[in-house]
């Protein structure tokens, strides 16, 4: 039954993955006809056709390989200036056919105009004010903007549905009297956190002094200790200095002695900057607390996400080549580090197959993991860089900001934005993406990352 169970994970987050792509394109191709454009192929995934049917000037189908989406909107490039004046033609059956001058003037130019033909290839007079370059730059972003929009609409529903049910769970530490948690059994640098003890580092001043996990700190040096925050600040004012702890264990009393050692630490839970301060080698006992909140909750929470993501993407690079290293076993991978839909899906099996989780937390897992990535797909999409969409947001808000200063200026209109223009660029983006992509997946089966760490 584990078997079926992990199967049946994965499952369920591919498909509501694929039901996010499938959304994400409908909230382009929808507006795009609303507004008068013509969308000749709406696909879920990329390579070969798996299956297709016409409907209308629009052909809906499913490709082989599940990892994104697309529509075609006729006239996403504008022909070129040099080009307008071959823009109708007739062909040998004698049929009128819209086509553009071929121009192999340099490579990027080259690369630019077959674009253009490409896109113009099998444009009819018929489409002369159905072509996406002559929208309204507002319905242009409105287009592009939409598949995005989707994917975040999807988070906020999810997280909204969460967070007003099942609640918002965060360890805080407990009040009061502070519960030792964990005791570290020897001293490990702060940038090598996560290993274990070797026979080369030293024990811990909590675990010479007999500290045990379910310890309850009553005094450090003689003070009286009623919290956390004071008994951190307590040990790291301590130095390298003799610390005589006080502690109840079982109903019963106890003392123990040692002497913090200094260790280079973060300032504080904000502040990572390193400093040297005393350590003693515990950690608190924490208490979940639960928060349930409405859509305005969500909002707040979605706004935190947003910095993060920020955070995130401007690091993505960095991060990925770490997995890249982690592939090759350089180095041990980041558990907050990226991941495919393929380590989405590994995740998604192993939540649903495991025994040590309620069935309510596994659906909150599922939940949050599908909101989670749709988030992350929409905010990434929005990065000003094309081919994503945001690149033709960007390219479309300058055209209407261009065009507005003209009229305001009282200067004849500056045309379209050539977006072609930009296409070597997209190409480079395209490209790293592709990569990006390539060693997630490849990290995602050769270095999974897993629930138990």
């Amino acid at each position: 039954m584990t078997a079926f169970y992990y199967l049946l994970g994965v499952v369920i987050f591919v498909v509501a993955i694929l039901a996010s792509i499938g959304l994400h394109e409908l909230g382009h191709m929808i507006p795009a006809k609303k507004f008068g454009g013509k969308v000749t192929q709406y696909f879920i995934g990329f390579g070969p056709t798996v299956w297709s049917k016409q409907v209308g000037e629009t052909e809906y189908g499913v490709k082989a390989i599940p990892l994104g989406g697309y529509v075609k909107i006729v006239g996403m490039l504008p022909p070129g200036a040099h080009e307008l004046a071959d823009e109708v033609v007739v062909d040998a059956a004698g049929n009128t056919v819209t086509r553009v001058r071929k121009s192999n003037t340099g490579m990027f130019t080259q690369l630019i105009s077959d674009a253009r033909a490409a896109e113009w290839e099998l444009v009819g007079p018929e489409d002369n004010d159905r072509l996406f370059y002559k929208l309204a730059s507002w319905k242009k972003i409105v287009v592009m903007a939409g598949g995005p929009t989707v994917n975040l609409l999807i988070a906020f529903f999810i997280f909204w549905g969460v967070f007003a049910t099942y609640g918002q769970q965060t360890a805080e530490v407990a009040t009061g009297a502070p519960v030792i948690s964990t005791v570290s059994e020897c001293v490990i640098p702060f940038t090598e956190e996560g290993r274990k003890c070797t026979a080369d580092d030293p024990p811990s001043p909590a675990f010479e002094a007999g500290l045990r996990p379910g310890d309850q700190v009553t005094t450090f040096n003689g003070v009286a200790v009623t919290g956390w925050d004071q008994l951190r600040d307590l040990i790291r004012d301590n130095a390298a200095g003799d610390a005589t702890i006080a502690y109840v264990r079982d109903g019963q009393q106890l003392n123990g002695t040692t002497s913090t050692t200094v260790e280079a630490r973060p300032t504080s839970e904000t502040d990572e900057t390193l400093r040297e301060v005393g350590f003693l080698g515990v950690t608190p006992e924490l208490e979940i607390i639960t928060t349930t909140g409405g859509p305005l909750y969500t909002l707040d929470q979605m706004g935190d996400m947003t910095v993060e993501t920020v955070k995130a993407l401007a690091t993505l690079p960095v991060k990925v080549f770490d997995v890249a290293q982690a592939i090759v076993g350089l180095e041990e991978r980041d558990p907050l580090g990226p991941v495919s839909i393929v380590g989405g899906g590994r995740l998604a099996g192993e939540t649903v197959s495991s025994d040590q989780f309620p069935v309510a937390e596994k659906a909150v897992f599922l939940l949050m993991l599908i909101a989670g990535f749709n988030f992350f797909i929409g905010m990434f999409n929005f990065l000003p860089l094309l081919p994503l969409d945001g690149g033709h947001i960007a390219s479309a808000a300058w055209e209407w900001v261009r065009r507005g200063i003209a009229r305001l200026r009282r200067r004849p209109d500056p045309g379209y934005v050539d977006a072609a223009k930009l296409l070597p660029i997209a190409y480079v983006v395209a490209s790293a993406m592709l990569v990006m992509g390539v060693v997630l997946i490849i990290g995602d089966l050769v270095v999974p990352l897993s629930l138990e760490g």
